[in-house]
């Protein structure tokens, strides 16, 4: 004899299910019932054009046939997908922290064992494998604040204003939730330049804030200009209450270097119309062209004195996952603020103790970028020695690129003067733009697509990064090794050619 309460409840659920007629419920979670914010966010970089990519990967994989051998994809900035050569330096440093038992080993440098050891002591039971404090482990926090004060020619720097994060991205995020607030017409609005990286526009999707576009001028070398910045700003002010200002320099998507005479017209705009800075300088070690050079908001602002470097709030943004040492999957970087209220910083603590801890083993990387071997050191050499070699290639393939893909007519490219990107710039025939019209594609997404399934490269369209009306780009990057992209570009040139000609 069975049960008598386990009877009960199956006699129960039979008449509960003869009852509904043996319908399955509704899902709680469906695409009609979810945050709607959620279904507003767009990701270019990691959209339709990649996802058809990974799918051409696993058809060649499988003997598909197709009339190219390989996926190229210059659509992502992740330089050792592409090929580069980790910086053995950094290595070494993570490897000993994750590792303790190699200290000793023959082919360790001594200058990285001292290193290991000192992270190590920082880390609770002497274990990478420990939670750190929230904003990030103290030794590393101080060393970024020493590196900030030799970047920026002794301006002072606070280990306190520091917040470790999981690349930049994680810290962008972090300080736009802290930005966006009210409702309506006091909604929080955030000034993007056009083009931008697509992490701002689908972050204030994701935040339910408004975005500001502020078109760069793609005549003038991509160039900022502040007579846009005041025009997107009073356009803005008719719907909701701009509150924030975001530049992206060096520039992503479009390689731009600002000089010292723009940051100060950006600051000056800033204190006179009371907006916050948020200042992505994740590509400050990635500059090629001659006569440019990075100036970090935080410097140009502080010898700019009062009123502005006592009053003009400002969070900038670092990273390991570019530069030289494109560390993109081991998610390390930091965030400094400046004048920040006190009980706002106090309030971004507990927000940032939400997640815990940014991963230990980016933060010991970037101690090691922040603090790297000095001359005299046994690895000194070697990693001056591979971090030029890196950024040497890169310029050489920034000329490169604009001078390949210039020499097509219908194509015109910027200076890539910084970062890792080109954004050229392609004319599209009438009847290209009626037949991606009829697919219901960008006119851009359509060159790309095709781009992608007749040559296996693949790019980004500039619709997903935001551009004047009526222009068409591609974002690619230049990371592929030399021999591969000169590969690239002529296969790039010469369907570029041939699509032209089909479309006329």
């Amino acid at each position: 004899m069975g049960h008598p309460v386990r009877s009960r409840l199956a006699a129960m659920a039979a008449a509960a299910a003869a009852a509904a007629g043996g319908a399955r419920r509704a899902p709680v979670l469906s695409p009609g019932a979810m945050n709607p914010a959620v279904r507003r966010v767009e990701y270019a970089v990691r959209g339709p054009i990649a996802a058809r990519a990974a799918e051409l990967e696993r058809e060649l994989g499988q003997g598909v046939p197709k009339p190219f051998t390989e996926v190229i994809k210059a659509n992502i900035g992740d330089a050792h997908a592409m090929g580069q050569q980790p910086i053995t330096f950094l290595r070494q440093v993570v490897a000993l922290c994750l590792c303790p038992e190699l200290q000793g080993h023959p082919s360790v440098p001594a200058d990285a064992e001292a290193r290991a050891r000192r992270l190590l002591a920082a880390c609770g039971g002497g274990s990478a494998g420990a939670y750190s404090a929230s904003p990030g482990l103290q030794p590393v926090r101080e060393d970024v604040a020493r590196h900030i004060e030799r970047r920026d020619g002794g301006v002072p720097a606070r280990a306190e204003d520091i917040f470790l994060s999981a690349g930049a991205s994680d810290a962008i995020v972090t300080m736009l939730k802290l930005l966006v607030w009210g409702s309506g017409p006091s909604r929080t609005g955030v000034l993007i330049p056009i083009p931008q990286y697509p992490l701002y526009s689908a972050a204030l999707a994701e935040l339910d804030a408004v975005s500001l576009g502020y078109l760069l001028n793609e005549e003038r070398r991509w160039a900022l200009d502040v007579a846009e910045l005041r025009r997107a700003l009073s356009e803005g002010r008719r719907r909701c209450c701009p509150r924030v200002l975001c530049i992206i320099n060096p520039g992503n998507p479009t390689g731009q270097v600002q000089s010292r005479e723009c940051i100060e017209d950006v600051i000056r705009f800033a204190f006179e119309e009371k907006l916050f800075l948020m200042a992505d300088e994740v590509y400050q070690d990635n500059v090629y062209a001659e006569g440019s050079t990075f100036h970090s908001f935080k410097k140009v602002l502080m010898e700019m004195g009062p009123p502005y470097a006592d009053s003009v709030e400002l969070a900038s943004f670092h990273s390991i996952s570019k530069g030289f040492m494109g560390e993109c999957g081991l998610r390390g970087g930091y965030m400094e603020v400046v004048n920040l209220h006190p009980e706002v910083k106090a309030q971004l603590a507990k927000l940032v103790s939400v997640r815990l801890c940014p991963p230990v083993p980016g933060q010991l990387l970037l101690d090691a970028v922040v603090d790297p071997p000095q001359p005299g050191e046994p690895s000194y050499e070697r990693f001056q020695a591979e971090k030029q070699a890196v950024l040497s290639a890169l310029a050489e393939r920034a000329r490169l690129t604009e001078e390949i893909l210039n020499r097509t007519p219908g194509i015109s490219c910027n200076p890539v003067q910084g970062a890792m990107y080109a954004f050229p710039r392609i004319q599209i025939p009438a009847r290209a733009l009626a037949a991606a019209k009829e697919k219901e594609q960008a006119p851009d997404m359509f060159f790309c697509m095709r781009l992608l399934e007749e040559t296996g490269i693949c790019v980004v369209p500039g619709s997903g990064f935001g551009q004047k009306e009526g222009t068409y780009h591609f974002r690619m990057t230049i990371l592929p090794p030399t021999e591969k992209l000169k590969l690239l570009l002529q296969k790039l040139s010469d369907f570029y050619t041939k699509f032209v000609r089909e479309f006329s």
